[in-house]
């Protein structure tokens, strides 16, 4: 077997294995920690569900890894429609701009976040990487969610 396809296959495992959801419903990281303020609360609890969840796929950067995992840099998903990104995080639904058969890799469900996670999460990514996309409310997630 070729180096670079042992590679790829121990990448894709390590990442799937650092990707992987937390048990019992809790998140990976301290995202029930307060922050000073409450707009500084959401934006705080964001970025630590990011750092402790989505960092082994997408990157500390947002960049992801080309041709395994997508970018979140001006990613259509990400900037688009906040009932898609939702249902595609959670539920694993796929939008019509990610089209099938792109990166080798399938996205994990994160059904264990709630509402206001969600949005916290959205939010971060909406503001960081380049993006500047509006922020996501907690009713906004539930709403699609039931869709």
């Amino acid at each position: 077997m070729p180096c670079s396809k042992v590679l790829s296959i121990l990448v894709m495992g390590a990442a799937a294995a650092a990707c992987s959801g937390p048990t019992a419903g809790e998140p990976k990281g301290d995202a029930a920690r307060p922050s000073a303020t409450a707009g500084g609360a959401h934006a705080d609890a964001g970025e630590r569900i990011y750092s402790g969840n989505c960092v082994p796929c997408h990157q500390q950067t947002g960049v992801g890894i080309p041709g395994v995992y997508p970018s979140l840099a001006g990613s259509p998903v990400v900037v688009g429609d906040p009932a898609e990104l939702a249902r595609w995080v959670i539920k694993g639904q796929r939008p019509a701009s990610m089209p099938v058969g792109r990166y080798s890799t399938q996205m994990l469900q994160f059904g264990w976040l709630k509402p206001e996670d969600a949005a916290a999460l959205f939010s971060y990514l909406r503001s960081s990487f380049g993006n500047s996309a509006p922020p996501v409310d907690a009713a906004a997630v539930a709403q699609a969610l039931k869709q």
